[in-house]
């Protein structure tokens, strides 16, 4: 039986999801163009004991700080971009996926010269079943930007920052969330009070000062420069680095555990996974938790309620194959479905 303050706090997520539309958010990140080769296995070379796979499509979809910016939107915000592309076919794919999703990419610099980072899955399978993917190719978009290109980031951001509800920085260590960036960004958390949400994939001690971040466990066990062993030890790990960094709050990301919000000033809350706990693809699932986290937010939620729909979301864009959205439908039915 659900009881009264479970249904009033289901109720609290479904009306934040439906006041979505109303928020901006600035993402500042890397670009990434996740492209999925897909192909039918056709024999077995006589060259070497490989697959030969006969080609049936390319797709490229956003992914790393786009792919946020692409959940964003299909949440219903009006979501704006800080980055950068290469002037050639990836970039050119990456952007039109963008616009034509309603994403802000006025903010997005065309770099001659520079390739667009690349992240290529190669799937095959049977005629007639599934593809799995059975190899990934990474095209780094080379080095990082030089202080010309690292003051553009910056003034973007302070120009686009001001009528921001909230602002994602999405990391993945090729070089757009740099010191004069996170100088812009960090002056705009203490003057304007606006929450500023942290994805770093490896730099994570480097963001101090910010308001939350979304690290998974692996990440959080590479900061602490130790293998973490049960709750406790988590629960440890997550406030001390939470205090040593500054923030509000810390968000860690279990997969089929669910997620661990630390809180300043409060005891740790665990959220068990909701849904299915067979993953079809996690491809992604890091910028979708951390968007609908940061939107959540922006609207007035607090952290234990951003937590819940962020764990919501992950719960849902799993089950969906390739770098995916969630919808505001989806959220609301699993909000009321599952309970909160």
């Amino acid at each position: 039986m659900v009881s009264d303050s479970e249904r009033s706090l289901a109720g609290r997520l479904a009306a934040l999801v439906r006041s979505f539309p109303e928020r901006r958010v600035l993402v500042v990140g890397d670009l990434v163009a996740d492209q999925f080769v897909f192909g039918e296995i056709s024999r077995v070379s006589r060259e070497a004991p490989v697959m030969i796979l006969r080609h049936e499509r390319t797709d490229t979809a956003p992914g790393g700080a786009s792919n946020c910016a692409m959940n964003l939107a299909s949440l219903g915000a009006r979501a704006s971009l800080v980055g950068v592309v290469g002037e050639d076919a990836a970039g050119r794919a990456l952007l039109g996926k963008l616009e034509a999703a309603g994403v802000d990419c006025g903010g997005v610099l065309v770099a001659p010269g520079l390739a667009t980072t690349t992240k290529v899955r190669i799937l095959a399978g049977h005629a007639h079943s599934p593809r799995q993917q059975v190899i990934r190719l990474d095209y780094e978009g080379g080095p990082p930007p030089d202080a010309e290109i690292a003051g553009q980031f910056a003034r973007s951001v302070r120009e686009r920052a001001g009528d921001a509800d909230a602002v994602v920085v999405s990391d993945y260590n090729y070089g757009v969330a740099g010191g004069e960036t996170l100088d812009a960004l960090r002056s705009l958390a203490r003057r304007e009070a606006v929450p500023v949400l942290v994805d770093s994939r490896f730099r994570l001690s480097e963001f101090a000062g910010f308001t939350s971040a979304t690290p998974n466990e692996d990440e959080l066990e590479h900061v602490a420069g130790r293998r973490i062993a049960g709750e406790p030890e988590l629960e440890e790990e997550g406030e001390r680095l939470r205090a040593r960094l500054g923030y509000r709050a810390l968000l860690v990301t279990r997969g089929e555990r669910g997620m661990m919000l630390v809180e300043e000033g409060a005891a740790p809350v665990h959220v068990g996974a909701v849904g299915s706990h067979d993953a079809v693809d996690v491809t992604g699932a890091g910028d979708t938790v951390i968007a609908t986290y940061a939107l959540a937010l922006a609207c007035g939620a607090s952290f234990r309620e951003a937590a819940l729909l962020a764990n919501h979301a992950g719960g849902i864009v799993v089950l969906k194959r390739g770098t995916a959205c969630v919808f505001p439908h989806e959220l609301l039915a699993s909000v009321l479905q599952e309970g909160a």
